[in-house]
């Protein structure tokens, strides 16, 4: 069997955080979040890093990240367009409401498929994962080639102090996955408790150690074919509203449902920080520091 791939969401403008965050410097020596994920898979024995990317992005990130990464790691680009992989009905009629976005990360996962031979890992390229999720991940696929995995993160664990969060709530019995659900408005309210705010209002009170998906999963190359599924019915059901997005959570929870993939959790002590807002970007900074003076990490990761 091929060694894992680790796959990158890196297509997103940042709309909340106020530019690329997927490119803003953390490390001493120039290093963003993304290459601490890759310097981890690395080590946990994966083969080959696929970045999703946009074709504007793709000069800088040759120049700020692939200039690095690249000449110590096996790397590929693929590339998510509104427009990529969509038949001209749906885009036809996703055109006539103004549409201007992709179609999420099921879309963004789906144009990759030509670059993905072996069981592989998807993660955002935002977020820091570490070392220990890509361990339990990288064994796992190793040893489990037709079954999927998620590491969960403590919800509490994964909030930002600066505003609402989306997650993956998730379900998990007898350790495998039962059912996700993606939340997109999560936030620590006034009275010290965590609520979900719906569209129409409503709140949903979760408890500070639900497991949620931080889009850390394990796959199958043998997913295309029902994800292509998926994602055609959910074109078929959305192309004409504007901000409609196809998540993975929601494939995943599509693939358990239909008896289609079981979902192993896997527990991995590992901390998990994000950069949602630009005022995340401090904390950050200092938690990489702390783990370069530790010695997890070295001050230069390509040198």
């Amino acid at each position: 069997m091929n060694k894992p791939i680790i796959v990158i969401l890196a297509a997103g403008m940042g709309s909340r955080y106020g530019g690329l965050k997927q490119m803003d410097k953390i490390g001493k020596s120039g290093e963003v979040l993304l290459d601490y994920s890759v310097f981890d898979a690395k080590r946990a024995g994966f083969g080959k890093a696929v970045f999703i990317i946009r074709h504007d992005l793709e000069a800088d990130f040759r120049e700020l990240i692939l200039s690095r990464i690249g000449n110590n790691f096996n790397c590929e680009l693929a590339f998510q367009e509104m427009d990529s992989l969509i038949p001209p009905d749906a885009l036809a009629k996703s055109k006539n409401v103004n549409r201007t976005k992709p179609w999420g990360t099921t879309h963004a996962l789906l144009c990759a498929r030509n670059l993905i031979d072996a069981p592989f890992t998807v993660i955002n390229a935002d977020d820091f994962y570490g070392r220990e999720a890509f361990d339990a991940v990288g064994s796992f696929l190793a040893a489990n080639p037709s079954e999927g995995a998620i590491v969960p993160y403590r919800l509490e664990k994964t909030l930002s102090p600066q505003g609402t969060v989306a997650r993956g709530v998730c379900e998990v019995k007898n350790d495998y996955l039962i059912t996700v659900d993606e939340l997109t408005a999560i936030a620590r309210e006034a009275d010290g408790k965590i609520y979900n705010t719906a569209d129409d209002g409503s709140k949903r009170c979760l408890s500070d150690s639900t497991p949620v998906s931080m889009n850390f999963w394990g796959f199958p190359p043998a997913i295309f074919d029902n994800l292509q599924r998926y994602f055609d019915e959910f074109l078929a059901s959305s192309a004409e509203q504007p901000k409609a997005e196809c998540y993975l959570p929601m494939a995943a929870d599509w693939f358990i449902k239909n008896g289609l993939l079981k979902i192993r959790a896997l527990e991995a002590d590992s901390p998990w920080f994000g950069v949602t807002y630009k005022e995340d970007r401090e904390a950050a900074i200092k938690r990489v520091t702390e783990f370069t003076a530790a010695g997890m990490y070295p001050e230069a990761l390509w040198a």
